[in-house]
């Protein structure tokens, strides 16, 4: 059986599924999938999707319907969960897929921290399979993710385009930190009154060349991917996300009009910002952190909190594990989250980021 059969099976498991459960938990199973596909590890894959499912909701009923004209109202509207599935199940089948998703790229990309990224991150799974292979199972994929996404879109708060001289480690370093409890709507409706807030988004450099954007993504990955094991013990799931939601930009980058690329880094930089002053652990040197050009992307390694533990500190001087090594780990270990950062994480290693897979080792210890 080829990949492609693979990943369309995958779908069609879950395509009875509704993109959330048990409230606001959201549905991992066609993003883990996939990633284990193409991690190698297919003969797990069934065994996994069927101890997942088991914990998964039927899909929602639509209640009223939602039409081309009468969007806006209804956007960020969860209640309307069924109504914005049934809306994109139409309209994938009415237009070409590329057509659609230019269409409601730029609507949906605002609220792309909806639902703590996750319908932004399945919808890049979504557009990269249908651009190796446009079937009825991925363009249903694409309907899931959209739909939910639509229904659980929400707009950071205080948003600033970048606009200073920092590279991204350094503007990550320097982000303002809140300690507020409670879910993400929460905690961000806290960080909007933040007085530093938008000014930390607006460190960064900017690109001002959309045919800069493909390396500028890849390098804001890599770096959120390398800051990992100094700064997620605090959150080590939510901060999992900072790696895979601009990761997911990047997928879905081939697939825009060269005109959404920009706005496409600088929302994915800011909901990187966001996830990183929300729930990484502080760090003691960030208020003296040097913003050279000279940084690279494994920067924030050398710099995280003293309670890191030894044992990680110290496989950086030895010889690691292979990407086959680690890919078998996170499958072996079972978590969604270990499994969709490990996927991020050897594609950063293949891209010459040496701390990658110690970051994915030391998320498949602390998640």
């Amino acid at each position: 059986m080829r990949a492609d059969d693979r990943l369309d099976e995958v779908y069609e498991r879950l395509a009875v599924t509704g993109p959330e459960f048990d409230g606001w938990l959201s549905n991992h199973g066609p993003m883990a999938g996939d990633a284990l596909l193409r991690m190698g590890q297919a003969e797990r894959v069934h065994a996994w999707l069927e101890a997942y499912a088991r914990r998964l909701e039927p899909l929602p009923r639509p209640r009223w319907s939602i039409s081309e004209q009468d969007w806006r109202e209804p956007l960020g509207d969860p209640g309307r969960l069924g109504d914005w599935l049934a809306l994109f199940a139409c309209q994938v089948e009415e237009r070409p897929w590329q057509e659609l998703l230019a269409i409601w790229w730029p609507r949906l990309l605002p609220g792309g921290i909806a639902s703590a990224t996750h319908a932004l991150i399945r919808t890049g799974h979504a557009v990269r399979a249908l651009g190796e292979a446009d079937t009825a199972p991925r363009r249903a994929e694409l309907a899931q993710a959209l739909g939910y996404w639509a229904a659980r879109w929400q707009p950071l708060p205080r948003q600033q385009h970048p606009s200073g001289t920092s590279l991204a480690p350094a503007a990550l370093r320097l982000l303002p930190r809140t300690t507020v409890p409670g879910g993400i709507r929460e905690r961000l409706a806290e960080l909007g009154q933040v007085p530093g807030w938008p000014a930390a988004q607006a460190r960064l450099r900017p690109v001002t060349e959309p045919g800069a954007v493909p390396a500028a993504l890849d390098d804001l990955v890599d770096t959120t991917v390398s800051r990992y094991a100094s700064t997620a013990h605090q959150d080590p799931v939510m901060l999992v996300h900072a790696s895979t939601a601009p990761r997911a930009a990047r997928l879905a980058l081939a697939a825009l009009p060269q005109e959404m690329w920009i706005p496409t880094y600088e929302q994915a930089w800011s909901i990187v910002a966001a996830i990183t002053a929300l729930y990484a652990a502080d760090e003691s040197t960030r208020e003296s952190a040097p913003e050279s050009p000279a940084e690279g992307p494994t920067d924030g390694l050398t710099d995280g909190p003293t309670e890191e533990p030894t044992e990680t500190l110290a496989e950086r001087t030895t010889e690691g594990p292979t990407e086959t090594d680690i890919a078998a780990a996170a499958a072996e270990h079972g978590d969604e989250h270990a499994i969709k950062f490990t996927e991020v994480a050897i594609e950063s290693h293949r891209r010459g980021n040496a701390a990658s897979l110690p970051a994915a080792r030391q998320a498949h210890r602390l998640i």
